[in-house]
């Protein structure tokens, strides 16, 4: 995989890659034509050789066949049948001069004996038994001519084979045999005679063979009736067993052939024709010999081109890449490799060229690398600071040591002043400096144009450039010639302008103009950076005063201290707390501080340990300590700080002021145990009462009945107000108290409360209305309810002999209403709880005045939904409520209903 990833990077393996392209193709088709042409001449001489075998094949059948049909008409002759000894001679004689390739005709009879035969010859076999021949043994149970296997007559000494006719009576009874022996020599020749007439080449060889498996016929005579197998491989089973076909195999001499057979059908027999395949296949190996050369040849071709490819290209492409990489790093190059890259400079062609290209690059980086080193130094340089008067002289010092100009100056849009100024300068006159003012909309000013384009714009000469006509004579009195406005792509700073003077005429190369726009964009970062900088410090000392006010202006005491237990922030309430001064609590130990607090309260829970107080887990409690004058519950909170990655950085205390939660609580119970008690006795009496009513064994008089009606009455409108003042209550804490402002009768509204204050026999009531009283808008109901409170009030704690007066006066924009009794009074210290909720100065159980606490709570509601004010006055003797009324409620409320 890696060699193959290698090609797309080497271009000696895609150069080869591509010639293999070329090439393969090329060859392969070659290949595959030389196997297809091959292929056909191989077919071709197979086809060749098995139409001789064939024709070889269809000879040895007619010649067989013809010798079959010769005994088979011999056998028919009567002088034949009855052996006629005479007439056999003559019979003989003629079919051995009719048939050269016949040695030999003989008569047996039915037991085998040689009767006659022809020619009679000094080797006579007549009277010898031939019973135990084959052919004899298949003649016994044959009717038809045969041919026997190949054999030696031993009558002839030859090598022959036997055509046999048997002699059948006309009752079926055998007489004996006529045979023929057919010279097998005579097939030899005639195998010879073919191979000399189709010209067949040396090695050429043709075999016969008998059902056998004997040779039968062959050009060497010593060969005949050898059994096959020792002259040919196995497969000429298959020719005897009746199949044709070619193979290639090796005789027993090693040497490889061509076998092509086939068989002759009348008797069995094979025909097999062999030659070397050296020989048989001459040309297909001649064009496989030309298909090697033509394969040798090009790869000769790949080699010297791939060889010449890489002396002259390759290699000197290797070469240049480590010259090449160190040119690119800025790497001296060392004294072999510049005298082999000057040497290779010197060639005429592409690569000559490359190389040349090649140094004038490593001059021109060269000279890029010290620019870009002058530019980053001078970057960073600038970019070293976030003070904006530091950051705008450092750009000037370093454009100055970038373009080795002395005269550099920075405008900027003063805002205020709706103009362009000077904000930092060097070699300029304070004079030039202090004066330069350019308008925006100055249409030939060079600063204003390079603003408006976008782009660098510059004067070469001040005295020939007809756009800076109007500004020559400050060029002349400062002395430059020549002038670059830069613009910087500011946003959140003003629009600026980098202005750089040349002393002489001076055309700004397209290189230094944009090593300048380089140096320019780095600077305008470095300009917004400071900018940024300014707001976001600004905002950051903004949101932390917010923050810092804020915990200052928490209810709840905050401590934060360090790993090492000390004090590193703490806000308002814990100085207050502890009574320290601002710098007092600064880095003093978190336990110190709280020992301080701590020590004010009567006990001190386990938990809050001062002394376990940094070890880092979470604690709670609560506390009650005294501070200005009162005392206060606090739930003091320890914590760990820990930052993002939940690393402990130091410990926290929040001491919240639950007092308020603690007084609701109290009220709760209050409320509770209050109700409770005031549910009770009216419902006891209500009960009692309706249960004596109910009774069947007393009948009450009329007077008694009306008596308890009244009681059970009275104890309904009892807990009627009670349910009425805690709705008002719960209205007021919600506040959806909502009033219906009406003109108010002040005398009448009075005398009807204190109808409904269940005044004693005993009191006296006593109204004073100042006369002339302005017109009163109220909600003559809810101050009825805070009249009728304060009188109840009066008649509960003054006693049955009490002394009210409820007095009305008008002072400024207020109606002051007051009630006075001569009861025991109000202690001072009672003087602002009494209007808190279930509030009593009798708060036992076992009281002897009822009531919930609600009375003077509800009134304070009431009364401040008027926009007005309730409170104690104090006098020497008795209680004074007084309760103000404003007479412009109407602008608050609206019209009357």
């Amino acid at each position: 995989m890696k060699k193959w990833s290698a090609i797309p990077r080497d271009l000696g393996l895609q150069l080869l890659a591509f010639y293999l392209l070329l090439v393969v193709p090329f060859l392969v088709t070659v290949l595959i034509s030389d196997r297809l042409v091959g292929i056909r001449i191989r077919r071709d001489v197979e086809a060749n050789d098995i139409a001789l075998a064939r024709a070889i094949a269809l000879e040895t059948n007619i010649s067989i066949n013809n010798s079959l049909e010769t005994v088979k008409r011999v056998a028919t002759y009567p002088g034949v049948v009855e052996p006629d000894l005479d007439f056999m001679e003559k019979t003989f004689s003629i079919v051995m001069d009719s048939r050269p390739d016949i040695n030999l005709v003989y008569r047996l009879d039915a037991k085998g004996i040689m009767v006659f035969h022809h020619p009679i010859g000094p080797g006579s076999t007549v009277g010898i038994d031939f019973s135990f021949r084959d052919y004899f043994q298949q003649a016994l149970i044959s009717d038809n001519p045969l041919i026997s296997e190949g054999r030696i007559s031993p009558t002839t000494n030859q090598a022959v084979a036997t055509a046999v006719m048997p002699i059948w009576s006309d009752g079926g009874v055998f007489l004996g045999l006529v045979g023929t022996n057919i010279k097998l020599q005579s097939l030899s020749d005639t195998l010879t005679a073919i191979v000399a007439e189709h010209n067949l080449e040396e090695g050429f060889d043709v075999y016969i063979l008998d059902a056998s498996g004997k040779v039968i016929a062959y050009d060497d005579p010593a060969q005949l009736l050898k059994p096959a197998s020792d002259l040919l491989p196995d497969f000429y089973i298959e020719a005897l067993a009746g199949k044709s076909g070619s193979i290639v195999d090796t005789d027993p001499d090693g040497i490889e052939r061509l076998y092509t057979f086939t068989n002759v059908p009348s008797v069995n027999w094979g025909v097999i024709i062999s030659r070397p395949t050296s020989s048989a296949f001459a040309a297909r190996m001649f064009l496989t010999t030309i298909t090697l050369i033509t394969l040798a040849t090009f790869l000769i071709i790949g080699l010297a081109f791939w060889g010449i490819l890489s002396w002259r290209v390759i290699n000197p492409i290797e070469k240049l890449t480590p010259i090449s990489e160190s040119i690119g790093l800025n790497k001296e190059l060392e004294l072999p490799q510049r005298k082999q890259i000057e040497k290779m400079s010197k060639r005429a062609d592409q690569i000559g060229h490359l190389i040349r290209s090649i140094l004038r690059m490593e001059n021109i980086i060269a000279e890029r690398l010290r620019e870009q080193a002058t530019l980053l130094e001078t970057s960073n340089s600038v970019v070293s600071s976030l003070d904006l008067g530091t950051v705008l002289d450092r750009i000037i010092e370093q454009v100055g040591r970038l373009l080795h100009v002395e005269k550099i100056a920075i405008i900027a849009l003063d805002r205020e002043r709706g103009e362009f100024r000077i904000r930092a300068s060097r070699g300029l006159s304070s004079s030039f400096t202090s004066q330069l003012s350019i308008q925006p909309s100055d249409p030939s000013s060079v600063s204003m144009r390079a603003l408006r384009v976008r782009e660098p714009i510059q004067v070469s000469d001040t005295e020939d450039d007809p756009s800076y006509k109007s500004y020559r004579e400050r060029a002349r009195a400062e002395g430059y010639r020549a002038i670059l406005s830069v613009p910087l792509n500011t946003q959140h700073a003003p629009p600026t302008c980098l202005l750089i003077y040349h002393t002489e005429v001076h055309n700004f190369t397209p290189n230094e103009m944009q090593l300048v726009t380089t140096f320019a964009n780095q600077a305008t970062m470095a300009i917004e950076n400071a900018i940024l900088f300014e707001k976001s410090d600004m905002r950051l000392q903004e949101q932390t005063h917010r923050l810092e006010a804020l915990i200052q202006s928490m209810e709840d005491g905050l401590i934060l201290g360090d790993l090492g237990g000390n004090v590193i922030y703490a806000n308002r309430r814990v100085k207050e707390l502890a009574e320290y001064s601002n710098t007092e609590i600064e880095e003093i130990p978190v336990k110190e501080v709280m020992a301080r607090i701590l020590e004010r309260s009567e006990s001190i829970p386990a938990e809050l340990d001062t002394e376990s107080l940094l070890e880092g887990s979470s604690r709670k409690a609560e506390i009650t300590i005294k501070s200005s004058g009162r005392l206060i519950n606090l739930r003091i909170e320890t914590f760990e700080v820990t930052d993002a990655h939940e690393i402990p950085i130091g410990m926290g205390v929040i001491l919240q002021d639950i007092t308020i939660d603690k007084e609701l609580d109290r009220m709760k119970s209050n409320l509770i145990s209050t109700v409770s008690h005031e549910l009770r006795t009216p419902l006891a009496s209500i009960k009692g009462y309706a249960t004596t009513l109910l009774a069947d064994d007393v009948e009450w008089d009329s007077n008694s009945q009306k008596e308890f009606l009244s009681i059970i009455s009275h104890e309904t409108d009892r807990l009627s107000g009670l349910v009425d003042n805690l709705l008002d209550l719960s209205r007021i804490e919600a506040g959806s108290l909502k009033l219906s402002l009406q003109k108010c009768d002040v005398e009448a509204m009075i005398s009807r409360a204190a109808s409904q204050a269940r005044l004693e026999t005993g009191n006296h009531l006593e109204i004073q209305v100042e006369p002339g009283l302005p017109d009163l808008f109220l909600d003559e109901p809810r101050i009825e309810t805070v009249l009728r409170n304060l009188i109840e009030n009066s008649v509960k704690y003054g006693g049955k002999n009490a002394i009210i007066k409820v007095i009305v006066s008008h002072e400024q924009e207020n109606i002051l209403f007051r009630v006075k009794d001569n009861g025991p009074g109000i202690p001072a210290d009672k003087k602002e709880q009494v209007f808190d909720r279930f509030f009593r100065l009798d708060d036992s159980l076992a009281r002897t005045q009822s009531g919930a606490g609600l009375g003077l709570s509800i009134s304070q509601g009431l009364v401040r939904a008027h926009n007005g004010e309730i409170w104690v006055e104090a006098i020497e003797e008795g209680t004074s409520i007084v309760f103000s009324i404003p007479l412009d409620l109407l602008k608050t409320h609206g019209d009357p209903v």
